[in-house]
Protein backbone atom coordinates (compact mmCIF):
# COMPACT_ATOMS: atom_id res chain seq x y z
CA UNK A 1 0.00 0.00 0.00
CA UNK A 2 1.53 3.35 -1.09
CA UNK A 3 2.65 5.40 1.78
CA UNK A 4 0.83 9.27 2.44
CA UNK A 5 2.38 12.35 1.10
CA UNK A 6 1.44 15.30 2.74
CA UNK A 7 1.52 18.63 1.04
CA UNK A 8 2.12 22.40 2.41
CA UNK A 9 1.87 25.46 0.25
CA UNK A 10 3.91 27.84 2.05
CA UNK A 11 4.54 31.86 0.93
CA UNK A 12 8.02 32.11 1.96
CA UNK A 13 9.21 35.61 2.75
CA UNK A 14 11.06 37.87 0.44
CA UNK A 15 13.56 40.28 1.08
CA UNK A 16 11.45 43.27 -0.71
CA UNK A 17 8.67 42.13 1.31
CA UNK A 18 7.16 44.37 4.17
CA UNK A 19 7.45 43.97 7.51
CA UNK A 20 4.44 42.58 8.24
CA UNK A 21 4.25 40.57 5.48
CA UNK A 22 7.78 38.78 6.72
CA UNK A 23 6.47 38.45 9.93
CA UNK A 24 3.15 36.43 9.14
CA UNK A 25 5.39 34.39 6.41
CA UNK A 26 7.94 34.03 9.99
CA UNK A 27 4.80 32.26 12.32
CA UNK A 28 3.74 30.00 8.90
CA UNK A 29 7.46 28.94 8.82
CA UNK A 30 7.96 28.53 12.55
CA UNK A 31 4.48 26.47 13.05
CA UNK A 32 5.69 24.66 9.54
CA UNK A 33 8.38 23.45 11.78
CA UNK A 34 6.33 22.52 14.65
CA UNK A 35 3.85 20.51 12.53
CA UNK A 36 6.55 18.33 10.59
CA UNK A 37 7.17 16.16 13.45
CA UNK A 38 3.12 15.65 14.20
CA UNK A 39 3.01 14.29 10.44
CA UNK A 40 6.18 12.38 11.32
CA UNK A 41 4.70 10.94 14.50
CA UNK A 42 1.29 10.22 12.47
CA UNK A 43 3.09 7.75 9.78
CA UNK A 44 3.35 10.32 6.97
CA UNK A 45 6.02 8.63 4.36
CA UNK A 46 7.19 12.39 3.67
CA UNK A 47 6.33 16.19 3.87
CA UNK A 48 6.29 18.09 0.71
CA UNK A 49 6.78 22.57 1.14
CA UNK A 50 5.52 23.51 -1.83
CA UNK A 51 6.38 27.07 -2.89
CA UNK A 52 3.71 29.55 -2.47
CA UNK A 53 5.07 31.85 -5.25
CA UNK A 54 6.07 28.92 -7.99
CA UNK A 55 4.17 30.01 -10.72
CA UNK A 56 3.03 33.32 -11.14
CA UNK A 57 -0.85 33.49 -11.58
CA UNK A 58 -1.83 29.60 -11.69
CA UNK A 59 -4.81 28.31 -9.67
CA UNK A 60 -4.19 26.16 -6.80
CA UNK A 61 -6.00 23.37 -8.43
CA UNK A 62 -3.52 23.64 -11.61
CA UNK A 63 -0.76 24.28 -8.92
CA UNK A 64 -2.12 20.54 -7.13
CA UNK A 65 -3.13 18.56 -10.31
CA UNK A 66 0.81 19.22 -11.29
CA UNK A 67 2.38 18.18 -8.07
CA UNK A 68 0.10 15.17 -8.07
CA UNK A 69 1.72 14.09 -11.41
CA UNK A 70 5.46 14.93 -11.09
CA UNK A 71 5.01 13.30 -8.01
CA UNK A 72 2.88 10.49 -8.88
CA UNK A 73 1.19 10.65 -5.43
CA UNK A 74 -1.68 8.40 -4.27
CA UNK A 75 -2.51 9.53 -1.38
CA UNK A 76 -2.64 12.90 0.16
CA UNK A 77 -2.88 15.75 2.88
CA UNK A 78 -3.22 18.66 1.46
CA UNK A 79 -2.85 22.40 3.63
CA UNK A 80 -1.52 25.68 3.90
CA UNK A 81 1.39 26.71 6.19
CA UNK A 82 -0.49 28.79 8.01
CA UNK A 83 -3.69 26.57 8.51
CA UNK A 84 -4.74 24.44 11.88
CA UNK A 85 -2.15 25.96 14.09
CA UNK A 86 -3.57 23.99 16.98
CA UNK A 87 -3.34 20.61 15.39
CA UNK A 88 -2.99 17.93 17.97
CA UNK A 89 -1.13 14.28 16.87
CA UNK A 90 -4.85 12.71 17.61
CA UNK A 91 -6.06 14.91 14.14
CA UNK A 92 -2.62 14.21 12.61
CA UNK A 93 -3.57 10.65 13.31
CA UNK A 94 -7.05 10.74 12.06
CA UNK A 95 -5.56 12.73 8.58
CA UNK A 96 -3.34 10.26 8.09
CA UNK A 97 -5.63 7.20 8.52
CA UNK A 98 -8.54 8.79 6.75
CA UNK A 99 -5.85 9.02 3.38
CA UNK A 100 -4.92 5.32 4.07
CA UNK A 101 -8.98 4.32 3.76
CA UNK A 102 -10.44 2.38 0.77
CA UNK A 103 -12.29 3.47 -1.51
CA UNK A 104 -13.12 7.38 -2.80
CA UNK A 105 -13.12 8.88 0.64
CA UNK A 106 -11.79 12.17 2.10
CA UNK A 107 -11.82 14.27 5.75
CA UNK A 108 -11.12 17.84 6.56
CA UNK A 109 -11.62 20.69 9.57
CA UNK A 110 -14.33 22.00 7.21
CA UNK A 111 -16.30 20.46 4.43
CA UNK A 112 -17.27 24.02 3.27
CA UNK A 113 -14.42 25.97 3.82
CA UNK A 114 -11.51 23.53 4.33
CA UNK A 115 -7.93 24.44 5.79
CA UNK A 116 -6.49 21.27 5.16
CA UNK A 117 -7.94 17.91 3.36
CA UNK A 118 -6.73 14.18 3.18
CA UNK A 119 -7.63 12.58 0.27
CA UNK A 120 -7.43 8.76 -0.05
CA UNK A 121 -7.00 8.46 -3.92
CA UNK A 122 -5.30 11.31 -4.77
CA UNK A 123 -5.12 10.49 -8.64
CA UNK A 124 -8.15 12.00 -9.13
CA UNK A 125 -6.81 15.34 -8.04
CA UNK A 126 -5.27 14.63 -11.99
CA UNK A 127 -8.66 16.39 -13.38
CA UNK A 128 -9.27 18.60 -10.33
CA UNK A 129 -10.38 22.50 -11.97
CA UNK A 130 -8.76 25.69 -11.56
CA UNK A 131 -10.22 25.92 -7.73
CA UNK A 132 -8.62 29.74 -6.54
CA UNK A 133 -7.72 28.44 -3.11
CA UNK A 134 -8.11 24.93 -1.30
CA UNK A 135 -11.04 26.13 0.92
CA UNK A 136 -13.26 24.59 -1.60
CA UNK A 137 -11.76 21.43 -2.05
CA UNK A 138 -13.41 19.11 -0.16
CA UNK A 139 -17.10 20.23 -1.54
CA UNK A 140 -15.49 19.83 -5.32
CA UNK A 141 -14.30 15.68 -3.75
CA UNK A 142 -17.88 15.11 -2.56
CA UNK A 143 -20.04 17.09 -5.28
CA UNK A 144 -18.36 16.31 -8.19
CA UNK A 145 -15.76 13.62 -7.65
CA UNK A 146 -17.78 10.96 -5.56
CA UNK A 147 -15.72 11.23 -2.13
CA UNK A 148 -17.57 10.29 1.08
CA UNK A 149 -15.98 13.38 2.95
CA UNK A 150 -15.87 13.42 6.96
CA UNK A 151 -15.27 16.19 9.48
CA UNK A 152 -12.64 16.07 12.16
CA UNK A 153 -13.70 16.15 16.14
CA UNK A 154 -12.76 19.84 17.23
CA UNK A 155 -13.69 21.78 14.45
CA UNK A 156 -13.52 25.22 16.23
CA UNK A 157 -10.06 24.63 17.71
CA UNK A 158 -9.13 23.65 13.92
CA UNK A 159 -11.01 26.44 12.47
CA UNK A 160 -8.14 28.78 13.70
CA UNK A 161 -6.20 29.90 10.38
CA UNK A 162 -2.84 32.46 10.31
CA UNK A 163 -3.89 34.93 7.64
CA UNK A 164 -2.57 38.13 9.08
CA UNK A 165 -0.46 39.21 11.95
CA UNK A 166 -3.62 39.57 14.51
CA UNK A 167 -4.53 36.48 13.55
CA UNK A 168 -0.52 35.37 15.57
CA UNK A 169 -1.82 38.07 18.04
CA UNK A 170 -4.98 36.08 19.21
CA UNK A 171 -3.36 32.27 18.57
CA UNK A 172 -0.53 33.71 21.83
CA UNK A 173 -3.57 34.23 23.74
CA UNK A 174 -4.22 30.27 23.83
CA UNK A 175 -2.00 28.23 26.31
CA UNK A 176 -2.04 25.14 23.53
CA UNK A 177 -0.23 27.57 20.35
CA UNK A 178 3.10 25.90 19.66
CA UNK A 179 5.58 27.61 21.91
CA UNK A 180 7.41 29.65 18.89
CA UNK A 181 4.16 31.64 18.10
CA UNK A 182 3.48 33.33 21.23
CA UNK A 183 7.30 34.10 21.73
CA UNK A 184 7.58 35.54 17.97
CA UNK A 185 3.91 37.57 18.78
CA UNK A 186 5.98 39.10 21.73
CA UNK A 187 9.35 39.73 20.37
CA UNK A 188 7.36 42.14 17.45
CA UNK A 189 5.00 43.95 20.05
CA UNK A 190 2.02 42.38 18.58
CA UNK A 191 -1.23 43.69 20.98
CA UNK A 192 -4.85 43.02 20.28
CA UNK A 193 -6.26 46.54 19.62
CA UNK A 194 -8.91 47.10 22.48
CA UNK A 195 -8.48 43.97 23.88
CA UNK A 196 -8.82 44.75 27.23
CA UNK A 197 -11.93 46.87 26.31
CA UNK A 198 -13.75 44.46 24.54
CA UNK A 199 -13.71 42.22 26.88
CA UNK A 200 -15.18 44.49 29.84
CA UNK A 201 -17.77 45.58 27.55
CA UNK A 202 -18.62 41.77 27.33
CA UNK A 203 -19.40 41.23 30.76
CA UNK A 204 -21.74 44.18 30.87
CA UNK A 205 -25.76 43.39 30.55
CA UNK A 206 -25.81 47.03 29.93
CA UNK A 207 -24.07 47.17 26.57
CA UNK A 208 -24.49 45.91 23.48
CA UNK A 209 -21.30 44.28 20.77
CA UNK A 210 -21.65 44.29 17.15
CA UNK A 211 -20.41 40.93 15.53
CA UNK A 212 -20.24 41.25 11.57
CA UNK A 213 -19.12 39.15 8.73
CA UNK A 214 -18.03 35.96 8.00
CA UNK A 215 -19.12 34.49 11.22
CA UNK A 216 -21.93 31.69 11.81
CA UNK A 217 -24.33 30.03 14.40
CA UNK A 218 -21.43 28.11 16.01
CA UNK A 219 -20.07 31.43 16.99
CA UNK A 220 -23.13 32.97 17.95
CA UNK A 221 -24.33 29.91 19.70
CA UNK A 222 -20.72 30.95 22.27
CA UNK A 223 -21.53 34.22 22.87
CA UNK A 224 -25.56 33.44 23.88
CA UNK A 225 -23.97 30.95 26.84
CA UNK A 226 -19.97 32.95 27.20
CA UNK A 227 -21.00 36.78 27.16
CA UNK A 228 -23.13 38.60 29.11
CA UNK A 229 -23.55 41.58 26.66
CA UNK A 230 -26.23 41.50 24.16
CA UNK A 231 -25.14 40.77 20.73
CA UNK A 232 -25.94 42.38 17.41
CA UNK A 233 -24.95 39.93 14.57
CA UNK A 234 -24.63 40.52 11.06
CA UNK A 235 -23.07 37.01 9.25
CA UNK A 236 -22.81 38.22 5.58
CA UNK A 237 -20.73 36.77 2.37
CA UNK A 238 -20.03 33.28 4.24
CA UNK A 239 -18.26 31.24 1.61
CA UNK A 240 -16.93 34.68 -0.11
CA UNK A 241 -13.50 32.22 -0.89
CA UNK A 242 -14.86 28.33 -0.58
CA UNK A 243 -17.93 28.55 -2.85
CA UNK A 244 -16.47 28.18 -5.80
CA UNK A 245 -18.92 27.61 -8.41
CA UNK A 246 -16.51 25.19 -10.14
CA UNK A 247 -16.65 22.79 -6.85
CA UNK A 248 -20.24 23.07 -6.51
CA UNK A 249 -22.45 20.72 -8.59
CA UNK A 250 -25.47 22.46 -10.75
CA UNK A 251 -28.60 20.88 -11.18
CA UNK A 252 -29.48 21.91 -14.84
CA UNK A 253 -32.89 22.56 -14.08
CA UNK A 254 -32.06 25.36 -11.77
CA UNK A 255 -28.73 26.31 -13.90
CA UNK A 256 -28.96 30.19 -14.45
CA UNK A 257 -27.01 31.40 -17.35
CA UNK A 258 -26.26 35.28 -15.60
CA UNK A 259 -23.33 36.60 -14.04
CA UNK A 260 -23.05 35.77 -10.42
CA UNK A 261 -24.09 38.94 -7.54
CA UNK A 262 -21.14 40.20 -6.78
CA UNK A 263 -20.51 40.14 -2.99
CA UNK A 264 -22.52 42.89 -0.96
CA UNK A 265 -23.05 43.08 2.44
CA UNK A 266 -25.82 45.79 4.51
CA UNK A 267 -22.43 47.37 6.52
CA UNK A 268 -20.95 47.66 3.17
CA UNK A 269 -23.73 49.37 1.47
CA UNK A 270 -24.13 52.05 4.27
CA UNK A 271 -20.18 52.73 3.90
CA UNK A 272 -20.68 52.90 0.45
CA UNK A 273 -23.33 56.20 0.72
CA UNK A 274 -21.36 57.75 3.43
CA UNK A 275 -17.76 56.91 2.87
CA UNK A 276 -15.58 54.55 4.70
CA UNK A 277 -15.21 57.80 7.51
CA UNK A 278 -18.22 57.08 8.23
CA UNK A 279 -17.73 53.57 10.23
CA UNK A 280 -17.34 54.45 13.32
CA UNK A 281 -20.46 56.60 13.40
CA UNK A 282 -22.27 53.69 11.83
CA UNK A 283 -20.95 51.33 14.66
CA UNK A 284 -22.04 53.47 17.17
CA UNK A 285 -25.28 53.62 16.08
CA UNK A 286 -25.62 50.18 16.56
CA UNK A 287 -23.73 49.20 19.50
CA UNK A 288 -21.18 49.96 22.26
CA UNK A 289 -18.56 48.32 20.44
CA UNK A 290 -17.90 46.28 17.13
CA UNK A 291 -15.52 43.14 15.77
CA UNK A 292 -15.62 43.45 11.74
CA UNK A 293 -14.42 41.36 8.93
CA UNK A 294 -12.87 44.01 6.84
CA UNK A 295 -12.26 41.59 3.95
CA UNK A 296 -16.12 41.54 3.83
CA UNK A 297 -15.89 44.88 3.33
CA UNK A 298 -13.39 45.06 0.71
CA UNK A 299 -14.97 42.66 -1.10
CA UNK A 300 -18.36 44.73 -1.04
CA UNK A 301 -16.17 47.64 -2.05
CA UNK A 302 -13.78 46.14 -5.23
CA UNK A 303 -15.68 42.77 -5.45
CA UNK A 304 -14.63 39.16 -4.70
CA UNK A 305 -10.97 38.71 -6.43
CA UNK A 306 -7.91 40.00 -3.73
CA UNK A 307 -6.25 40.75 -6.38
CA UNK A 308 -7.84 44.32 -6.32
CA UNK A 309 -7.80 44.87 -3.17
CA UNK A 310 -5.18 46.83 -1.10
CA UNK A 311 -1.94 45.14 -0.23
CA UNK A 312 -1.54 42.49 1.91
CA UNK A 313 1.04 45.29 3.92
CA UNK A 314 -1.93 47.35 4.00
CA UNK A 315 -4.36 45.00 5.44
CA UNK A 316 -2.09 43.64 7.59
CA UNK A 317 -1.46 47.04 8.93
CA UNK A 318 -5.17 47.83 9.22
CA UNK A 319 -5.72 44.99 11.71
CA UNK A 320 -3.45 46.34 13.96
CA UNK A 321 -4.97 49.98 13.51
CA UNK A 322 -1.48 51.29 12.58
CA UNK A 323 -2.37 54.15 10.99
CA UNK A 324 0.76 55.49 9.38
CA UNK A 325 1.51 52.31 7.65
CA UNK A 326 -2.00 52.23 5.58
CA UNK A 327 -1.31 53.62 1.82
CA UNK A 328 -4.77 52.60 -0.02
CA UNK A 329 -6.74 55.96 0.74
CA UNK A 330 -10.19 53.93 1.22
CA UNK A 331 -8.53 51.39 3.83
CA UNK A 332 -6.98 54.36 5.16
CA UNK A 333 -10.03 56.44 6.08
CA UNK A 334 -11.97 53.06 7.10
CA UNK A 335 -8.68 52.42 9.63
CA UNK A 336 -8.49 56.01 10.61
CA UNK A 337 -12.53 55.92 11.65
CA UNK A 338 -11.69 52.73 13.38
CA UNK A 339 -8.86 53.77 15.26
CA UNK A 340 -10.14 57.19 16.38
CA UNK A 341 -13.76 55.89 17.27
CA UNK A 342 -15.44 56.24 20.50
CA UNK A 343 -16.02 52.75 21.13
CA UNK A 344 -14.01 50.12 20.42
CA UNK A 345 -13.70 49.03 17.26
CA UNK A 346 -11.85 46.02 16.15
CA UNK A 347 -11.04 44.73 12.01
CA UNK A 348 -9.79 41.92 11.06
CA UNK A 349 -10.67 38.36 8.63
CA UNK A 350 -12.02 35.44 8.99
CA UNK A 351 -10.47 34.15 12.18
CA UNK A 352 -10.98 36.94 14.23
CA UNK A 353 -15.52 37.29 13.86
CA UNK A 354 -15.15 33.00 14.00
CA UNK A 355 -13.28 30.71 16.41
CA UNK A 356 -10.72 33.57 17.21
CA UNK A 357 -13.58 35.23 19.48
CA UNK A 358 -13.18 32.96 21.54
CA UNK A 359 -9.56 33.78 22.09
CA UNK A 360 -10.26 37.50 21.73
CA UNK A 361 -13.15 36.88 25.20
CA UNK A 362 -12.59 34.25 26.84
CA UNK A 363 -10.77 31.32 25.26
CA UNK A 364 -11.75 28.35 23.36
CA UNK A 365 -13.29 26.39 26.97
Amino acid sequence: MAGVDVAIFHHPARDDDPPLVRLLAEARSRLMEHQLGLWGEAGARRVMVVPGREVAGEAFGGRLARLIDEHRIRRLVVMGSGAVPLLRPRDAERLVGAATGSGRRAATNNRYSSDVCAISDARVLRSIPALPSDNALPRWLEEQAGFSVTELPGRDRLAIDLDTPLDLALLALDRGAPAGLPALAAAHELAIPHLEALRALATDPRRELLVFGRSGSRTLSWLERNVRCRVRFLAEERGLRASSPLAIATDAALHTTGPRRPPRATLGRLLAERGPDALAAIAGELADGAIIDSRVLLADHLGADEAHWPSSADRFASDLLRLDQVTDPWLADLTRSAATAPIPVLLGAHTLVGPGIRLLLGGLG
